[in-house]
């Protein structure tokens, strides 16, 4: 099992030395975690996600340059035609023919869609249509499914976790939304459950801050050792 911690704003440098798999950088301007300046230096083992609200595939594709991101969160209303033009993106100087803004975006940016891991999400209430799910099958590396609230994420309560039990693809997932240090033994039981069976991350974000975008160390480092103990989370990379 793999961790995302997201939300950094004003400690990520603490927050990567837990070595989490994944740390989310939100780009939302909106959002009181944006994210902007200079990058820390983390380790190669962590990936860094851009989470995007219904952006432009030029500004994504900018600021994947910006900060050499290695995964794409998608929180908006993106169709399957948008996490296919980010998938398919031309990237490189072999595919100059295709003079498009999009494209020419993309080669000036030096990034590559075809290696980025896009993530989109999907939030969740009382109920969900999984049919949603089969136009994104191949322009998507992950799901992710988040608690429907007021706002795209981080709204600090979850949803129903048993409704996964009819999610119909193969497909890993993040399993997002209000996940806190008294979720611990919640976990332990979805994780013994058939709803788990393709739950590859868990996300985590607002439960673990003094305020937005400041994480509290001593309650990741506390959650972290009990899902050790209780689900064997795999936070050395190995």
């Amino acid at each position: 099992m793999k961790l995302k911690i997201c939300g950094m704003n004003h400690n990520p440098t603490e927050v990567a030395q837990l070595q989490p798999d994944y740390l989310g950088f939100i780009f939302w301007e909106p959002s009181s975690r944006y994210f902007e300046g200079d990058m820390p230096q983390l380790s190669k083992s962590i990936k860094k996600v851009g989470v995007f609200v219904d952006a432009a595939v030029e500004e994504v594709l900018e600021k994947v340059e910006q900060y050499q991101l290695d995964a794409v969160q998608l929180h908006g209303k993106e169709s399957p035609e948008y996490c296919g033009a980010l998938r398919h993106a031309e990237l490189d100087s072999a595919s100059q023919q295709d003079e498009t803004p999009k494209h020419h975006a993309c080669r000036q940016a030096g990034v590559r869609g075809d290696e980025l891991e896009i993530i989109k999400v999907f939030s969740i209430m009382d109920d969900f249509d999984f049919s949603i799910l089969k136009d994104y099958e191949n322009v998507c590396d992950f799901y992710l499914f988040d608690t429907k609230g007021k706002l795209p994420g981080g709204n600090g309560y979850t949803f129903n976790w048993t409704i996964l039990e009819k999610y119909p693809s193969t497909k890993p997932f993040f399993l997002s939304g209000g996940i806190g240090l008294e979720s611990v033994e919640k976990l332990n039981e979805f994780m013994n459950s058939p709803a788990s069976k393709h739950c590859y991350a868990i996300d985590v974000n607002s439960r673990f801050e003094t305020e937005p975008g400041l994480k509290n160390i001593a309650s990741l480092k506390t959650f972290i050792a009990s899902l050790n103990g209780h689900l064997q989370l795999k936070t050395d990379n190995s």
